[in-house]
């Protein structure tokens, strides 16, 4: 009876419009009250859900982030992808997945990917005869390689929710190629897309202009390469990492490129405060959640639900697949890796999955689940930012899911895709 309450009390509060994160507290709250136990220990649990060190780094790779997003260094990356692939039938859609790459690795943040790419790539796409639903749905699918190409603050918050038992280098570097191989896919499917539609390629501007678009691009780039480069070769922890990457990213924005103004550093600082408390908060009350969770054998229930179906692991690798897609649809991703981890990671280590793949699984899954009704986020937002009415954009954007889960199905059933840079690099 127990846990009805602590799901009871959860989807009540959703359902009437709570934000998660004060749904996740309440409803464990709600358990601890009606399980007899101090209720003094359930604000312990929340409070020391975010005491942990690690957790730093987050506001410095959100302040990061915002610094490079107001800065103008998305506009010198479009520059480079749009010099570098844009002479491609359609190319501007296959230069709207690798502005993503190449800034979500940067930003580690969907939502700053649309909200910057977005905002200077579909407009243009449209001025180039290039519909609106199709501008809308690449920027949209494309944004969630922020989420899987490192540094990504999402893999800090999976390692935590894993026990902080797993290396969150090792993290980054798992989710390199699989970052690589989704935006593969995804330009596929935008090549695809625009051949059928007949859009047009663009003119090559030649080598002197792919040069100087690179030139321009490559201060930018070296914020994340000294981020990850910096937590791989032990010259800085995480927490560091981010620090200086805040750091290096102010620096470059005011002496390199010269386009921070106060007004914009004022909008970068509120924007991360703004960001970094709602993680936070989401952090706190999610770790009293995950402590009812165990309390009720949630994780070990799971485990023996699942291989009492089948003990084929193929079959509960789809299953594992097709609950986390149904919950992405409908949760904060964030919320849904502190949730998820703690009860699907004991059943990837049963079948022997590592956890950097059931890593990548998980944040793709969830990932995929921002681009996807009712409550996706990304999608809302890109829609938004490209004046296009939701249904429109939904209607035609199948061609980039089925990318996508292609991707994931690659990445769930072939470990080499995640697991070779981590042992290659990281030992």
């Amino acid at each position: 009876m127990g846990i009805m309450v602590l799901l009871g009390a959860f989807a009540f509060c959703v359902v009437i419009g709570t934000p998660v994160a004060f749904a996740l507290g309440i409803s464990a709250i709600a358990a601890f009250w009606y399980e007899g136990l101090p209720l003094m220990i359930g604000f312990q649990r929340i409070v020391s859900g975010i005491n942990v060190f690690a957790l730093m780094a987050i506001p410095f790779f959100i302040f990061a982030g915002e610094l490079m997003f107001h800065g103008g260094i998305a506009m010198r990356l479009v520059r480079f992808a749009s010099a570098a692939v844009g002479a491609v039938r359609g190319g501007l859609g296959i230069v709207n997945v690798f502005s993503s790459m190449l800034f979500g690795g940067i930003s580690g943040s969907a939502i700053a990917d649309i909200s910057a790419l977005g905002s200077i790539l579909v407009p243009v796409m449209k001025e180039k005869g290039y519909d609106a639903d199709y501008a809308v749905n690449v920027t949209v699918t494309s944004s969630i390689a922020g989420i899987i190409i490192p540094p990504s603050h999402n893999m800090i918050i999976f390692a935590i929710a894993a026990g902080g038992g797993i290396s969150i280098s090792k993290l980054f570097l798992a989710g390199v190629v699989p970052g690589i191989l989704m935006c593969l896919c995804l330009a596929l499917a935008a090549y695809l897309v625009a051949v059928k539609r007949g859009y047009q390629a663009e003119p090559f501007p030649g080598w002197t202009a792919l040069l100087l678009a690179f030139f321009g691009a490559i201060p930018g780039l070296l914020t994340a390469v000294i981020i990850v480069g910096g937590v791989l070769s032990g010259v800085f922890t995480v927490t560091e990492s981010g620090a200086f990457g805040a750091i290096y990213a102010f620096v470059v924005t005011l002496v390199v490129y010269r386009s921070i103004t106060i007004a914009k550093f004022r909008l970068a600082v509120t924007q991360a405060v703004k960001t970094t408390a709602m993680v936070m908060i989401l952090i706190a009350c999610a770790g009293a959640f995950a402590y009812m969770l165990t309390f009720y054998r949630v994780p070990a229930r799971t485990v023996d639900l699942l291989t009492g179906l089948t003990d084929n692991p193929i079959l509960v690798l789809l299953l594992i697949n097709l609950v986390l897609l149904i919950l992405g649809m409908i949760m904060d991703m964030a919320a849904l890796i502190l949730i998820c981890t703690p009860i699907f990671l004991p059943v990837a280590h049963s079948l022997g999955i590592d956890p950097l793949q059931f890593g990548m699984i998980l944040l793709v899954n969830l990932g995929l689940g921002l681009c996807t009704p009712p409550v996706g986020s990304c999608l809302f937002v890109g829609c938004a930012v490209g004046k296009l009415p939701m249904e429109k954009a939904v209607r035609t954007i199948w061609p980039f899911y089925i990318a996508i889960l292609i991707a994931l199905m690659l990445i769930t059933f072939v470990p080499a895709i995640s697991l070779t840079l981590p042992r290659l690099v990281g030992g």
